[in-house]
């Protein structure tokens, strides 16, 4: 049972009041079902600052608050390489409350947006922190007790055509994903360099398919390369069976939307 809700003026003085009792609320489109059940901590921690709400240019990238929603990303004029993620989030009232620094926490079936920010290679900000941000990679490995997200780094593809995402889902348009790919493949003489590639619901938190990423580097995205590329989708994945589907289902189809994925983005 919820004992206090607590708002404080900085996302620091939020994590300086965080203990054991006490859960983070941004949108609360998960927290709220949690404490709707009875299920969550007896203390609800949230923050007015006004850096959650910030989306500001940086250099070649961009940084987005924590409190950011998918609704502000879909039609932020800066932020159209995400439109497409945001707009995959569930329906309009969840994405009026769905936020980026949620969406690194919350579990599958949820988060497909980290899948997208694992792709292209963010870091995270942590509040209170004054250390560089960190590799979105090891934020996901330790979500459960790296903190306060405060903001998130993100690069912007230099062409539209380097970024793609994809959510494979049985329920259209807003059903929760039974996996989903993002890669970006930044191209230099029609050649990649430095893919990156990831997947959600192939293991137990948003991975890298680093043997996808090894048989795109340094080559063109034709047939022949989508093809093999294709061939090591689920090579070192361990995607889980749940009421969505099974791990045989995530293994055979792994391979098909990626090869639709990466033929989309070869179209440009």
């Amino acid at each position: 049972m919820i004992q206090s809700v607590e708002t404080h003026a900085t996302i620091a003085e939020a994590q300086r009041a965080m203990g054991a009792d006490a859960i983070y609320m941004a949108g609360g489109t998960l927290v709220m079902r949690d404490v709707n059940a009875g299920v969550t901590a007896t203390r609800i921690v949230r923050s007015s600052d006004p850096v959650l709400a910030d989306i500001r240019l940086s250099g070649d990238g961009v940084t987005i608050g924590a409190g950011v929603t998918m609704a502000m990303i879909a039609v932020h004029r800066d932020l159209t390489f995400l439109a497409p993620v945001a707009r995959s989030v569930g329906g309009p009232q969840i994405r009026n409350m769905a936020t980026v620094g949620g969406n690194l926490f919350a579990p599958h079936p949820y988060g497909d947006f980290a899948v997208a920010m694992l792709a292209l290679g963010a870091r995270v900000s942590v509040a209170g922190q004054s250390a560089a941000p960190r590799p979105i990679a090891d934020v996901l490995r330790e979500r459960g007790r790296i903190g306060l997200v405060a903001s998130v780094q993100v690069p912007r593809p230099q062409a539209p055509a380097d970024f793609g995402f994809l959510k494979a889902s049985r329920i259209k348009p807003k059903g929760v994903s039974v996996l989903s790919i993002a890669a970006y493949l930044p191209r230099q003489g029609g050649r990649i360099r430095g893919a990156r590639v990831a997947f959600g619901a192939m293991g137990p938190m948003p991975l890298q398919a680093s043997a996808v990423e090894r048989v795109l580097d340094g080559q063109s995205l034709d047939a022949a390369t989508i093809t093999r590329a294709a061939q090591v989708a689920v090579e070192g994945l361990d995607p889980p069976t749940d009421p969505l589907a099974t791990t045989w289902y995530r293994r055979e189809v792994a391979g098909v939307h990626l090869k639709r994925l990466l033929e989309r983005m070869a179209r440009g």
